[in-house]
């Protein structure tokens, strides 16, 4: 589109790809992002320094945060985003849910009505609401700041804890509470809308696989609504934005029930991270669109112009150990993404990077797309295989156990697949493992010693030929 791009970054992030990829950039502070990321003067400092005309929020940090937004137009820059008014109205939970019951185009689960902090307060309205009930954080999402409630026993432990996170995470430890759906479906629509009165939905997306709140994998179509279901609910979010007058990307979440009963949880005043999952079903750039918008264009398209086509599953990579579900950092010592027709990777990673600690753990996504479903989770599994990070562990090998499961395939899964439907299962080597990677390791030692970067495909073809002969390899 001809602009330049710039960008900030933490001193634990000074070797991030991102730095080295822009066309400037400038240190706002440590590592810890509440003195980085999370400082507003640091940033709108950083972007003067950088004569940039826009700020784009990304998708963390302060992409919700309202005084944000307010502190980029004071300083005379575009937030490549909503309003202040638009995500003090939408962004806050509890502002959103009331916005919402007054609009009634969509109906709400049961909630409270104010931010909380006094876990006395917080523990007198779970009891008015009725176990089991959701903890959820009031100023940002991503699983952070979320807790299931089942009982009043557990109630203040799981509210300090939320509360903890929440503090640590966005700078804001309020929560706000609602009844929780047992077995419900994840379904959030896409919305983007610009200046002149044109609002449109991208259609839904399926963010079911969760894993302690957090989603790991997103999919659209969604395999278990109907068209009915899918056209109501698309329909009553784009006229929800419409009646608040908002204004760019942002997308209204769901929770559907067994009987594709739908119920307004939240609003997401940003871009999300499976955004891509939408890109390739309806083949628009919604960044791009983002921009268009906030400086002042129309949308390239209108909403009968918008198509599914096809289906696309996103997977979330995460440093993390597998066993544990605990977040690694650490130095990747080798890394190679799968490429061909329908695979798409957005990732900082390269060979020599260090992971820090002071992030979420998702270092890469992988997106792909098929035909239909069943191709897009052939297509996966093999993008998956194909997907190397070596030096620090990652949920690989749960995204491959996932595409094997029954639930899963049948498309029919709730957020309670992963802890009931599936619990994830080690693998252990086999001797034919075992052997392949002692091949592996071979042919890396020979290569570096004897041979170099320019013999190497002629001695692993001479090494395999030489191997096959040796049936007494151990």
């Amino acid at each position: 589109m001809g602009y330049v791009p710039l960008a900030i970054y933490s001193k634990a992030d000074r070797s991030s790809l991102h730095v080295a990829k822009s066309d400037g950039a400038v240190c706002v502070g440590e590592g810890p992002s509440i003195h980085s990321y999370l400082d507003i003067d640091a940033v709108i400092k950083a972007a003067k320094t950088l004569k940039a005309d826009a700020i784009h929020p990304g998708y963390g940090f302060l992409s919700e945060k309202a005084d944000f937004a307010k502190a980029v137009a004071q300083a005379g820059l575009v937030f490549v985003g909503p309003s202040a008014e638009a995500i003090s109205t939408m962004g806050d939970k509890v502002m959103a849910r009331k916005t919402m019951e007054k609009l009634g185009h969509l109906p709400l689960v049961p909630g409270t009505k104010e931010g909380l902090s006094d876990e006395n307060e917080a523990f007198k309205a779970a009891k008015q609401i009725g176990f089991p009930v959701m903890i959820k954080a009031l100023a940002g999402g991503g699983g952070r700041g979320m807790r299931v409630v089942n009982s009043e026993d557990e109630f203040i432990n799981l509210f300090r804890r939320a509360f903890s996170e929440a503090q640590k995470a966005f700078g804001d430890g309020r929560v706000y509470l609602e009844k929780y759906v047992t077995s419900p479906h994840h379904i959030e629509v896409q919305i983007i809308a610009d200046t002149h009165g044109n609002a449109v939905h991208l259609y839904e997306r399926e963010c079911s696989v969760q894993r302690r709140h957090q989603k790991i994998i997103e999919e659209s179509p969604s395999p278990f609504i109907s068209a009915d279901t899918r056209k109501k609910l698309c329909e009553a979010a784009v006229k929800a934005v419409k009646d608040i007058g908002y204004v760019n990307a942002g997308t209204i979440e769901m929770l559907v029930d067994e009987n594709q009963n739908f119920y307004f949880m939240e609003m997401n005043t940003r871009l999300q991270v499976e955004h891509p999952v939408t890109e390739w079903i309806t083949g628009r750039d919604l960044v791009k669109e983002q921009l268009r918008v906030a400086f002042g264009e129309k949308l390239s398209f209108r909403q009968e112009d918008l198509k599914q086509n096809g289906h696309a599953i996103e997977f979330r990579i995460c440093a993390e150990d597998p066993e544990k579900f605990l977040p690694q950092a650490g130095k990747v010592t080798g890394v190679s993404f799968p490429g061909g027709m329908g695979v798409r990777v957005d990732s900082h990673l390269y060979r020599g990077y260090e992971i820090p600690v002071f992030y979420d753990s998702m270092v890469a996504k992988l997106a792909v797309w098929g035909r239909d479903r069943a191709e897009a989770i052939e297509r996966s599994r093999a993008a998956l295989l194909d997907t190397v990070i070596n030096g620090v562990k990652t949920n690989i090998p749960v995204h491959l156990q996932i595409l094997n499961n029954p639930k899963f395939i049948s498309g029919n899964y709730t957020t309670r697949l992963i802890g009931e439907d599936f619990n994830y299962e080690p693998k252990k080597p086999s001797p034919e493992d075992l052997k392949m990677a002692l091949i592996s390791a071979a042919v890396a030692a020979y290569n570096r010693e004897y041979r170099g970067p320019d013999r190497r495909q002629s001695t692993e073809t001479s090494l395999w030929k030489k191997v096959g002969r040796e049936e007494g390899l151990r």
